[in-house]
């Protein structure tokens, strides 16, 4: 018998690999041919080949996020949570080799919706948005850069605004980044939909995204931008969703995916925005304008606090195009310096954004503040919507930032009779020769990113709240096999790296980096200077001090560092057991010198708050500088998650008498 397993986590670390781990040894256990394919943070490995599938008496999925099954369909499949892949192996593949397992049909619900406690721990509608916000992000990235580049190298300045000839290769530029820009709502829509109902969801969210971004369907000039964009998303997916779980005779079924739900999910979806959504916004919008119109003369503060509000509220939607088309309309009548609040508010989300990523490690990813600098270019060009994945991700906390930044820049602007004479924002206008009182422009965009920056680092959560002691730049959980309770984490940019690490010498007693090492496996990192096999400890804090006590002797920190206080803070939010006698405590400080990790055992066992209840008898600490760069650990965690699994290794490992034996066993880990 040959049985197919996808393990997947919401992190992609610890649990895939336990999980394939422990369905392969059940699998050889039960004579069952195995194969795993793993969805990790390292991407897709040992994937199935069409004759793998073809071949299959059965597919186990394993996972707690979603796993695509469109190939599958009319194979038996079993779909559970990650956790019963590493608690309950044997009885899964006992329960498929009894034929207990429904046949998987296109229409078969998602894991999550077939049952309530295999669930991801993330919230659904946030796992939703993201999913469409990261499929979304290149096409800003491609349409922004390019209209940008355009705009510098080929664009002329007229009363209309910057004006690139029509003979000329970068207005051809131009076009293939406004191409890439219309795309950007409807993939967003498409994406999410497609997160809640699969593969059927994509086409209807993609149609009910396009109707969003173009309001000529319901009279509008500007549409409903990427909010327009959010709702039809979330409409079409559960719309789609719904139709799904019709029961129709099996004769339809197939037809269902590629004919039924899609139709009739983009024509509910597209008549919703058409007659229920659009109409009402595009009279609103209409309303808005009249009004701006009328506020001209009678308080130019509240007008510019308006304008800046408007133009950062949905970055480049319909109530920032209501307030950008004022504008425009201002400059033929002679008025530019509405204009110039504008150019100044339109810059300062990207910028700000791009500004705060980049100098906030605390506050974003480090994927985040790699994406920060795409952002903050885009700023330097006026364009706004760079910003709007920042804003998708986090709206409450961003979105206020960026309109209270964007109100200070405009009123800035306005006192100092700042003008454009282009329809056009950004430093881009001033370099160009478009704005009047060049000065007080750039004064005005400093002061409202200024603003901005702090507003959003101070209201935004840290990245690592939940571990605020964890080495490295980012997060990544080392789940809790016992499957309850908060996650154990190792930081997703510390030094662990299976390509490399980095490696500190000290100036003036402060770790800086220096030169890198390879780590291959897990003895590049750990000598048999650094294992203990008799911890006298009998409490959690005597073994972390014996542990570190093993760190100083060896110099890979500091005695008069704040190694210590890092792991207790770290074991203060979720103890680091994580079951199966195993514990792995880390910490982060510019006490390490070198990033290291020390091996001990405790033969009667300590009390670590394991989620499992089990005393940890084999404990890993691992120690890395706060000045760490390098992200490429997961390699590493992978194969020690894998490695652990092994009862014969634990149990050889507890059984050890010599530093020499126990790092020959180390060294099977890679």
């Amino acid at each position: 018998m040959k049985i197919l397993a996808i393990t997947s986590c919401p992190n992609g670390i610890a649990h895939t690999y336990m999980a394939a781990e422990n369905l392969q040894k059940a699998g050889a256990k039960l004579g069952v041919e195995m194969k795993v394919e793993t969805q990790g943070s390292i991407g897709v490995e040992n994937q199935f080949t069409e004759q793998d599938i073809r071949e299959a008496d059965g597919i186990i999925i394993a996972a707690d996020k979603t796993v695509v099954k469109d190939r599958f369909v009319g194979k038996k499949l079993l779909v559970v949570g990650v956790q019963d892949g590493i608690r309950r192996p044997e009885e899964l593949i006992q329960r498929m080799i009894k034929g207990d397992v429904p046949v998987y049909q296109a229409q078969t619900q998602s894991a999550e919706a077939m049952t309530g406690e295999n669930k991801p721990k993330q919230n659904p509608i946030y796992r939703h948005l993201m999913n469409g916000v990261s499929y979304m992000v290149p096409f800003i990235v491609i349409g922004g850069l390019l209209i940008a580049i355009a705009l510098t190298m080929g664009g002329v300045k007229t009363p209309g605004g910057l004006v690139i000839p029509e003979d000329s290769i970068w207005k051809t530029i131009e076009s293939i980044g406004a191409a890439a820009f219309t795309f950007m709502v409807p993939i967003l829509a498409g994406f999410i939909a497609m997160s809640i109902a699969d593969r059927p969801g994509l086409a209807p969210g993609m149609v009910g995204g396009f109707i969003a971004a173009n309001g000529s369907f319901y009279g509008s000039e500007a549409g409903a931008g990427f909010i327009g964009g959010i709702i039809a998303g979330f409409l079409a997916g559960y719309v789609a969703l719904a139709i799904k779980r019709i029961k129709v005779p099996r004769s339809l079924q197939p037809i269902m995916p590629i004919i039924v739900i899609p139709v009739l999910a983009s024509l509910v979806v597209g008549l919703i925005f058409v007659f229920v959504i659009g109409a009402p916004v595009a009279d609103l919008f209409e309303a808005l304008t009249v009004w701006l119109a009328g506020m001209q003369g009678t308080s130019s503060i509240l007008l510019a606090l308006i304008l800046g509000a408007m133009i950062s509220f949905d970055m480049g939607g319909p109530v920032n195009k209501v307030a950008f088309l004022f504008g425009s309309a201002m400059i033929g009548e002679g008025n530019y310096e509405i204009m110039g609040q504008i150019a100044v508010a339109i810059c300062v989300p990207p910028i700000a954004m791009g500004l705060a990523a980049m100098m906030n490690k605390r506050k974003f990813t480090p994927a985040e503040r790699e994406a920060g600098k795409a952002t903050f270019t885009m700023g330097l060009f006026g364009i706004t919507e760079g910003a709007i994945p920042f804003a998708a991700q986090d709206p409450l906390r961003v979105i206020p930032s960026i309109m209270v930044g964007s109100m200070t820049g405009s009123v800035i602007a306005m006192l100092g009779s700042v003008g454009d004479s282009v329809a056009h924002g950004g430093p881009i206008v001033a370099v160009l020769g478009a704005v009047d009182h060049v000065l007080m422009f750039f004064i005005a965009v400093m002061a409202g990113a200024a603003v901005s920056v702090v507003m959003v680092s101070l209201l935004k959560k840290d990245v690592a709240a939940v571990t605020p002691a964890v080495v490295g730049e980012g997060a990544e959980a080392i789940e809790d096999p016992a499957g309850a309770g908060e996650s154990s984490t190792v930081d997703a940019a510390a030094p662990l790296a299976a390509d490399s690490a980095e490696v500190a010498s000290t100036v003036n007693g402060t770790a800086t980096e220096a030169s890198t090492i390879r780590v291959e496996k897990l003895t590049d990192i750990v000598t048999p200077d650094l294992i203990n096999l008799n911890l006298v400890g009998t409490t959690q804090d005597a073994v972390i001090d014996e542990m570190i006590g093993v760190l100083e002797r060896n110099g890979a920190i500091r005695a008069d560092g704040d190694f210590k206080q890092a792991i207790l803070a770290r074991e203060q939010e979720s103890s680091t057991g994580i079951g199966m006698n195993i514990a792995i405590p880390h910490g982060k400080s510019d006490a390490v010198l070198k990033p290291s990790v020390v091996f001990g055992i405790q033969q009667d066992g300590v009390d670590w708050k394991s989620l499992d209840g089990s005393e940890a008898k084999l404990i890993f600490m691992i120690a890395v500088p706060r000045n760490s760069k390098q992200n490429a650990h997961l390699k590493v965690l992978q194969m020690l998650s894998r490695k652990l699994m092994d009862d014969d290794f634990r149990e050889s490992l507890l059984a050890v008498t010599t530093k020499e034996e126990a790092y020959r066993l180390l060294d099977q880990v890679h």
